[in-house]
């Protein structure tokens, strides 16, 4: 029996104007270490009370948000913090705001009461607001959960699932008694303290992917390779409209666990044949692995390239690569931009179309399988990819294997440093 509530509950809880706790089991650093687990606090914003909002700073002990669709906190005129303003796993925070009805400094428990219920009035317009204040909103994705598998999202998405229009959360992170992102179990002692309904982000990933169907099947067609005849499955996010090309070999749907690659679009690595990476050579691989055991998946993911920038910055990456001597993580940072903006929520749901449950993923990153992990599908084997180090990638590889937590199979003195790089 599961530790945590089922997610009608928790939607029934928010609905009666009850807090409930939103856990992340999956969390992940960027350079791919395991969390122990980091929790929110969380309620609707409309009802939102002063009471509730001293509860909230409290007991939670950490920063409060207010948690909203992008569309909305646009509406409100509501700007960004700073030009690429995200957190470390995209979070996107605003400046933070006072209704402008406040007669103090807005601090106090019933001033920030009245700036949340505002931010989640519809009938609210910039007029409400003055910058800064003292409650700080925060965006979420388009897509919800599916998209960005966050607090942020899955607190807007119950939200929405409880009928509340705008969907419109408030968020505290939990702390210990040390001051620290509280681990699982203190989270669960947390809520039973309380009297509080506790879900994960993972069951609440697994409600929608169970009763909401994001992706549409556009096209189907043989594609003979080098490496044998595929079936291609092209589809189209009904999110935000990119493709995903499923390349499929044998039966995939007759419930044994299935090899699949997850691949990211790499224009200079698949097309061009760039050593800067190993991408092409990755695909290849998995093509080839996939045809020496007769069937398979990988899934093309346009939206992914670079890491989830695009190929413009990309390619301006590189020039501070080659041009400053940063990595890859310091030069998308120096773009403003985050080490790793992928998500994975889409995707799953082209396997889960395909029939697959159990997969056996191939690939070096432990983000991917933690970014699958929970969306109805389970991990049951991670199979690395080997690829050959060269004097253009090396610094690259060992970048991924000691900063992001790839298992880059860099051995033998990095393979006599990609052969006296």
């Amino acid at each position: 029996m599961s530790d945590f509530d089922p997610i009608e509950e928790v939607i029934e809880a928010l609905q009666a104007g009850q807090m409930i706790v939103l856990v992340d089991e999956r969390a992940v650093d960027v350079d791919g270490s395991e969390l122990v687990g980091e929790g929110e606090l969380m309620m609707i914003a409309e009802l939102a009370d002063p009471n509730s909002v001293h509860f909230l700073a409290r007991h939670a002990g950490g920063p409060v948000y207010v948690a909203a669709e992008t569309s909305h906190l646009e509406k409100l005129g509501l700007d960004a913090a700073s030009a690429g303003a995200t957190g470390p796993r995209g979070a996107s925070y605003m400046v933070p705001v006072n209704a402008r009805d406040v007669e103090g400094t807005g601090v106090s428990a019933h001033e920030r009461a009245l700036t949340i219920r505002r931010l989640a009035d519809p009938e609210s317009t910039p007029r409400d607001f003055v910058q800064p204040g003292h409650v700080t909103p925060i965006a979420a994705q388009s897509g919800g959960i599916l998209r960005r598998a966050g607090h942020t999202e899955g607190s807007v998405d119950l939200a929405r699932l409880a009928t509340f229009s705008p969907p419109v959360a408030v968020l505290a992170s939990i702390l210990d008694d040390d001051g620290e992102v509280a681990s699982t179990p203190y989270l669960l002692n947390f809520a039973t303290r309380h009297g509080l309904k506790i879900a994960t982000l993972r069951d609440l990933i697994a409600y929608r992917s169970r009763s909401e169907k994001l992706v549409n099947l556009e096209a189907r067609a043989r594609m003979p390779t080098r490496h044998g005849e595929f079936t291609t499955y092209a589809y189209r996010s009904l999110v935000d409209g990119s493709p995903y090309i499923a390349l499929v070999m044998g039966e995939v749907d007759d419930g044994e666990p299935t090899l699949v690659r997850m691949h990211s679009c790499c224009v200079t690595g698949d097309a061009l044949g760039s050593n800067l990476c190993d991408c092409g050579e990755q695909l290849q691989a998995a093509m080839a692995m996939i045809a020496a055991e007769g069937r398979g998946v990988i899934v093309y993911i346009q939206s992914h390239e670079g890491r989830g920038i695009g190929v413009l910055h990309k390619l301006k990456a590189y020039e501070l690569q080659q041009e400053q001597g940063l990595d890859t993580i310091e030069a998308n940072h120096a773009l403003g931009l985050p080490a790793d903006s992928r998500d994975y929520g889409i995707g799953a749901q082209v396997l889960q179309d395909l029939g697959l449950r159990e997969l056996r993923l191939l690939t070096n990153n432990p983000r991917k399988r933690v970014g699958l992990d929970g969306y109805g599908l389970r991990v049951v084997e991670q199979v690395a990819i080997a690829a050959d180090p060269n004097p253009h990638n090396i610094r690259y590889l060992r970048t991924k294997r000691d900063r992001m937590g790839h298992s880059t199979l860099l051995e033998e003195g990095d393979r006599s440093d990609a052969q006296s790089a």
